[in-house]
This record gives structure tokens, C-alpha cells and sequence, in this order.
């Protein structure tokens, strides 16, 4: 069984900053995960063409499985609100997906409250920081009845700041279905390897630099287990889109 986790930054490539669907759907594809997390994902946004960026990864990949949850409703960046579950279907959006070509036979979804008030960060390129206003996340658990037997898959995108993301990590472990099912947890956590799993108490499943995708020098993707599951290989793919190289892990 193939997992992949991806931060596909809307869909676009850094190099010429367009959201081109057939490249897109080409990337997944390219991927051939039988589960799939995604993070910055697009529904019916100005800078993607107002594409549905799930809809076309679920095609590409053959995922008849699959669920959408939007963190933000509106354009991020401009005028946007939290997502709050009620907005209706063709509303402009952006969050996180999960995809499965197994059947999944429940889903949760965890909301996880941005940082109270702005707070000053310095991004990766920029030598003093700036003020920024933290954006609401969100997860999203999938129970998947996989060949291998029902497992919890976690897919998220936690906060850029540090003081935060690791708040957000706890909260949302202790909002999961209290099971004896193995768990994954699959996404770009915005923090390095060895805090996710001294915070999660759970081992990766595949490892390397993910962050930037030009240059890789820190994994801030992860997929993680508290479970048996074994790796044979894996590791990260780089795509001709986003800022993030893709992580995979090849399972039995």
C-alpha cells in the first residue's frame, strides 16, 4: 500500500506561478498513492481558475474516496473568513483533502483555532521578521478499510509559528477516535522531524528534506504511525509543481 502526503501550494508551479490542470493531474498520477493527504488546496478560487483541485486529484489517481475540507471560505489573503462546515458546496474555499482508492467507512473532522492575535515570524527567505495574522486550520480523519485492516488516516496543515503549531498538534491528538486501529498521520506540520514525533510519540514511515522544493534543507512533511505498519521504501518526490517536495511511503 502506497501513502503520500503533498502540499501542492494551490496547485501552482514556482516557476511560472499558474495552476495548469493537466499538470496537476499528471503529478498526482505520477504519485500512485492508494492514500493521499493534501494540503493548500483550492475549491473555486480566482488563482486556480476556480478549479476543484480534489475533484480532479480523485480522477487522477482513481480515489472514490474523498473528502474536501476547508480551513478558509473566501480568497486567503484578501477577504476570508474561518470555515466553519456550513458553507455550501461551490463556495470559494481552501483547506485540506484526503483521498483514498480503499473504502472509507467514517470521517471526523478536527478544527484547530489560529494563534489569538498577530505575532511576529521571519520566513524562510527574509532576514528580519514581520507581523503576521495566523490563519485557522483544520483536519480531517478518514477510518479506512484498507487491505491490511481498518486503520485511522489524520491528514492536516499546521501553523507556520512555532509557539503554535505544536499546541495545535496536541489538541489534535486528543481529539482522535479512541481505537485500538492503527493510525496514520499524514501532512505538512510546519515543524522538524524530531519534534513531530517527540510531540506525537509516533515513528515515521518515511523520512528526508521536503522544504523548499529547489533546494530541500528541512522535512516539515510527515507521514508518522503509532502502529506496526512497516516501511519498505520511501522518501521524497519531487513533482513539476509547488513549493514542497511530496513524501512517500511504500507499507505493508
Amino acid at each position: 500500500m502506497r501513502l503520500a502526503t503533498f502540499n501542492i501550494l494551490s496547485g501552482r508551479s514556482p516557476v511560472d506561478d499558474v495552476v495548469d490542470e493537466q499538470r496537476f493531474a499528471d503529478a498526482i498520477t505520477a504519485l500512485d498513492a492508494d492514500l493521499l493527504g493534501l494540503q493548500e488546496v483550492d475549491r473555486n478560487q480566482p488563482r486556480s481558475q476556480h478549479a476543484d483541485l480534489t475533484a480532479i486529484a480523485a480522477e487522477a489517481m482513481g480515489a472514490p474516496h474523498h473528502l474536501f475540507v476547508a480551513a478558509l471560505t473566501g480568497t486567503p489573503g484578501a477577504t476570508w473568513s474561518a470555515a466553519t462546515g456550513e458553507e455550501q458546496p461551490d463556495s470559494a474555499a481552501y483547506g485540506v483533502a484526503f483521498l483514498s482508492r480503499h473504502p472509507v467507512v467514517g470521517w471526523q473532522v478536527v478544527r484547530l483555532a489560529p494563534a489569538p492575535v498577530p505575532v511576529p515570524h521571519r520566513f524562510h527567505d527574509q532576514v528580519l521578521p514581520e507581523w503576521v495574522r495566523d490563519e485557522p486550520r483544520v483536519a480531517v480523519v478518514a477510518e479506512v478499510d484498507t487491505p491490511a485492516g481498518r486503520i485511522d488516516v489524520v491528514t492536516t496543515h499546521l501553523s507556520f509559528l512555532r509557539a503554535w503549531n505544536g499546541r495545535q498538534l496536541r489538541r489534535l491528538l486528543r481529539a482522535l477516535p479512541r481505537s485500538r486501529r492503527p493510525r496514520v498521520l499524514l501532512g505538512d506540520l510546519n515543524m522538524g522531524r524530531e519534534r513531530a514525533e517527540r510531540i506525537t510519540r509516533m515513528r515515521p514511515l518515511a523520512t528526508g528534506p521536503t522544504f523548499p522544493a529547489a533546494g530541500p534543507e528541512e522535512q516539515l512533511d510527515h507521514i508518522l504511525t503509532d502502529s506496526s505498519l512497516t516501511a519498505r521504501h520511501g522518501g521524497p518526490q519531487r513533482l513539476p509543481m509547488s513549493d514542497h517536495l511530496a513524501l512517500v511511503a511504500e507499507v505493508s
